[in-house]
């Protein structure tokens, strides 16, 4: 039995595109709070560079000897505008550079933490750290941006969704690309891996290690062996099959924990695709039944598939969390970008899809000359969703300056390429200029 759960490993990993997506460390800076912007940054750069030292260093000898891919090493911390708020800085770009150049010095791909979370009001380092974002993406390559703008128990603060939908064209006028590092959440996650979202959340260890998995290609060759059966037994293949590559990120997550002497976090679930041809979530929903991804029934076959995930994931690790579901990035998933391009799966279906996904409006591509307006309601809708339904939802949306739809926006690498899609051209500007905070639902008084 042993010996074929093996082989099984090793044919996923060798035919079916399994890895670990990534491993990420999440460390605090709490504990370099200065009023001293310069000794915070210093402060900064050495809590990161000791922490994370041996991190790329660990990994690559995890993946030598076990034969398991690790594509990315990470880091997640603190939010800035946390950090940053003690100084008297003007402005935070200084220190999204220092993020920059202690990602660089220990060799990791991303860092993220550059955020804000204010879901329920600004406090004094937030509005700078909002201002800062186009200039900190755009003088660096590894950080990434967030900015939690509602929450279930807080409601949306809608005064935070306008102000993004301005920066978010204000950082696509600088370069569109530098969009993709930057993601708008509501009911944001503490010990979420991925980027761009992660930080490292304020009720978080000093230090911890989560590790993202992935395994769209796993999924869709598993329910190969299922065609014509019914629908239960579609659930529950994908469960068995959840439940198997999970085991192979706790494997992972607990050996890191050890060498790097770091509490192992979480393993978070989330089925990511990428522009791999046999990698893609949308083919999955299409193995359950579907002609094309975006055709009736898509959101139901979604919502099967992220349950079956995260029933199967919860059996084989004791600590799972993340954001843990499919993501539906449309640049990352081949068979998305197909489905876009036919016209068989636009934004109004897709936004039914992140009521049952993780996470949201992900890696969309659209005209350049969409307003900040429009930007904004799409943030609004996709919080609301989230706030209304107690779950993760985010947007990162890419405006293209030049580009109308059906042209595309080339990002490389596991990010792809994404085709501009259209937006409803009716404006929710009085709606968005009332500014102000829609209240937290009459669910969420559940003390």
């Amino acid at each position: 039995m042993e010996s074929r759960s093996i082989l099984e490993t090793i044919q996923m990993i060798d035919e079916e595109n399994l890895d670990i997506r990534t491993i990420t460390m999440g460390i605090s800076l709490l504990d370099c709070i200065d009023s001293d912007g310069a000794k915070a940054r210093q402060k900064i750069y050495d809590k990161i560079t000791t922490s994370a030292k041996d991190l790329v260093k660990v990994a690559g000898q995890i993946q030598t000897e076990y034969g398991i891919p690790i594509i990315n090493k990470r880091i997640a911390v603190t939010p800035i505008a946390l950090v940053a708020a003690a100084s008297s800085d003007a402005d935070y770009v200084a220190y999204a550079q220092t993020m920059e150049r202690a990602a660089e010095a220990i060799g990791v791909d991303l860092i993220g933490g550059f955020s804000a979370l204010v879901q329920k009001g600004y406090q004094s380092g937030d509005r700078k750290l909002i201002a800062s974002i186009p200039q900190a993406l755009a003088e660096t390559s590894r950080v990434c941006s967030s900015v939690n703008i509602g929450s279930t128990r807080a409601g949306i603060n809608l005064d935070a969704v306008g102000e993004l939908g301005r920066i978010i064209k204000q950082t696509a006028a600088i370069d569109p690309v530098n969009c993709m590092s930057l993601v708008v959440f509501a009911n944001a996650v503490e010990d979420n891996p991925f980027m761009a979202g992660a930080f490292h959340g304020v009720g978080e260890a000093d230090r911890i290690i989560n590790v993202g998995i992935s395994g769209p290609g796993v999924v869709k060759r598993a329910l190969e062996q299922v065609r014509g059966q019914r629908i239960d037994v579609v659930s529950e293949q994908i469960k068995k099959t959840a439940f198997k590559v999970t085991r192979m990120g706790q494997f992972v997550g607990s050996i890191a924990s050890e060498r790097l002497g770091v509490p192992f976090g979480i393993v978070d679930l989330s089925l990511a695709p990428t522009p791999n041809e046999g990698d893609s979530v949308a083919e999955i929903l299409e193995e359950i039944g579907l002609e094309s991804v975006g055709a009736p029934g898509t959101t139901a076959a979604l919502a099967l598939l992220n349950d079956a995930v995260k029933k199967g994931g919860v059996m084989a690790c004791e600590h799972v969390g993340g954001l843990s579901g499919a993501f539906i990035p449309v640049s990352e998933d081949a068979e998305m970008i197909r489905a876009v391009r036919a016209g068989r799966l636009g934004i109004e279906k897709l936004e039914a899809m992140t009521a049952v996904c993780s996470v949201g409006l992900d890696m969309i591509a659209i005209p350049g000359d969409t307003s900040a307006a429009s930007i904004s309601g799409m943030i609004a809708d996709e919080a609301a969703i989230g706030m209304i339904n107690n779950k993760t939802t985010a947007v990162r949306v890419i405006p293209a300056p030049g580009k109308g739809v059906g042209d595309e926006v080339e990002f490389g690498g596991l990010f792809g390429r994404a085709p501009v899609m259209p937006i409803n051209a009716s404006q929710p500007q009085a709606f968005i200029a009332r500014g102000g905070h829609i209240p937290a639902p009459i669910h969420s008084f559940k003390n």
